[in-house]
């Protein structure tokens, strides 16, 4: 009887396949080989797609009837739906923060910004850093906690988890690397803590629909790029 893998390799596995799929090492809708990726890892093809499992549980992947799985499509309706729904939800929750926290709302949000300022955006190699994603979560979330309502802020992490793929997008694939990020996020800041409602919101609202101008700005090009060359769009 052949004794299942150590859940290393499956944790393993995960790890490195989510890594890859946010660092752009495959691109929207591209189909994912299991085999191909279990002989690469080294691994059954049941550890696979456990991996892809649960990679299609973070909506990173798709699952494909008789037919395995796919990286999520870069689908135009559905950033539009989600980012319409992020800027709704977090800039009302945001709100709430703003009139509702008091000095222990503020000092996390100062906290969580430091914090965000001293980890480095990107990698070496130009890809979106792992240690900065978990700070940027960690910031957008203390902006909610003031609010003091855990449903709201569950609705709104959520709809912001279902946003990371995008994210990572702007920068891998879309090339959005010229925005001044850390200059953003300071001025949500400085506006939360000074109470300016009006004003965090705002910078609340451009910060999340600049990375869907971008990756708008991507699908743009890859559909030109398919007229020129004959390809129906």
């Amino acid at each position: 009887m052949t004794s299942p893998e150590p859940k290393t390799h499956s944790e393993g596995v995960y790890a490195s396949l989510r890594a890859e799929l946010l660092g752009g090492a495959f691109l929207p809708g591209s189909k994912l080989r299991l085999a191909g990726l279990g002989t690469r890892y080294g691994v059954s093809l049941s550890v696979v797609r456990e991996a892809m499992t649960r990679l299609a549980g973070e909506g990173l992947v798709r699952a494909l009837p008789q037919r395995g799985f796919c990286v999520t499509p870069l689908s135009i309706e559905d950033l539009l739906d989600l980012t319409r729904a992020r800027v709704l939800i977090e800039t009302a929750v945001l709100r709430e923060s703003i009139s509702q926290g008091g000095l222990e709302w503020e000092s996390a949000v100062i906290a969580a910004h430091h914090t965000l300022q001293g980890t480095p955006y990107t990698t070496r190699e130009g890809h979106l850093g792992g240690a900065w994603s978990e700070a940027h979560h960690a910031f957008h979330r203390a902006l909610l906690t003031g609010a003091k309502s855990p449903r709201l802020e569950s609705i709104a992490t959520e709809l912001r988890d279902c946003s990371l793929l995008y994210q990572h997008w702007s920068i891998e694939i879309a090339g959005d690397v010229d925005r001044d990020v850390a200059a953003e996020h300071r001025h949500i800041a400085d506006l939360a803590v000074a109470r300016d409602a009006e004003g965090a919101v705002q910078a609340l609202t451009e910060h999340i629909e600049r990375t869907t101008a971008a990756l708008l700005a991507y699908a743009e090009s890859q559909t030109g790029q398919q007229r020129a060359a004959g390809i129906p769009a």
